[in-house]
């Protein structure tokens, strides 16, 4: 069964404007959906914001059957060849704000069961493809900036990365789709976020059938 992991209910809707047959309900304090998309059964998981959600809430997906995890959302670009309201798909994540080096040595966002920064998620490669950076920080951080271009991704969210841990530690197959709401370079990230996101959620909502289709 396919399972998709949506943080907020604004980007839900681009799922749920597209849905048959739907069914809700409140589980550990987090919004359920059932529903057809396709004229597939599937099932929503809306987690909430930032990365323990994130994981909460794939754990959750992955408990009531989910064979494919598929984490949709807007992100923050970090490379001005990115445009805003372009819908990419990402091959790895790295928790950015994830740090073991002074224990062990390794790269910031390692974790402990990895010898590598970068979780490898497996894509449809429908869309290019992108790294993505992901951490519980919303900012305009030239730091934290500076440390996402050193590790080379070119996306920022803050879920991405923890949903594909625990699909990668359960098993389970992990696509995510990401619309870009705001630009590093092209003015304040915030400000971008605030005026783009209706216009990027209407992008979802329109292509995502199409997207999940056969997976």
């Amino acid at each position: 069964m396919k399972a998709f992991l949506i943080a907020m209910d604004n980007e839900a809707k681009c799922l749920t404007d597209n849905l048959t047959n739907m069914t809700e309900e409140r589980r550990f304090g987090r919004r359920v959906v059932r529903g057809e998309l396709n004229g597939e059964a599937v099932l929503l998981v809306v987690s909430g914001i930032g990365k323990a959600n994130a994981a909460a809430a794939t754990q959750m997906a992955i408990e009531r059957g989910a064979d494919v995890v598929i984490n949709v959302g807007v992100a923050g670009g970090l490379d001005a060849a990115i445009d805003v309201g372009d819908i990419y798909e990402i091959d790895s994540a790295v928790q950015y704000d994830f740090d073991l080096t002074a224990v062990n040595g390794t790269m910031v966002g390692t974790l402990d069961e990895y010898d590598t920064p970068y979780i490898p998620l497996e894509p449809t490669g429908r869309l290019p493809l992108h790294q993505i950076g992901t951490g519980d920080r919303f900012n305009d951080s030239d730091a934290d900036n500076d440390l996402l271009a050193q590790l080379g991704v070119t996306l920022r969210d803050m879920e991405c990365a923890a949903v594909a841990h625990v699909c990668r530690t359960a098993g389970v197959r992990c696509v995510a789709f990401k619309c870009v709401t705001d630009v590093r370079g092209k003015g304040a990230m915030t400000g971008q976020y605030v005026d783009n996101l209706k216009r990027c959620l209407a992008k979802l909502t329109a292509e995502l059938p199409a997207l999940v289709a056969g997976l």
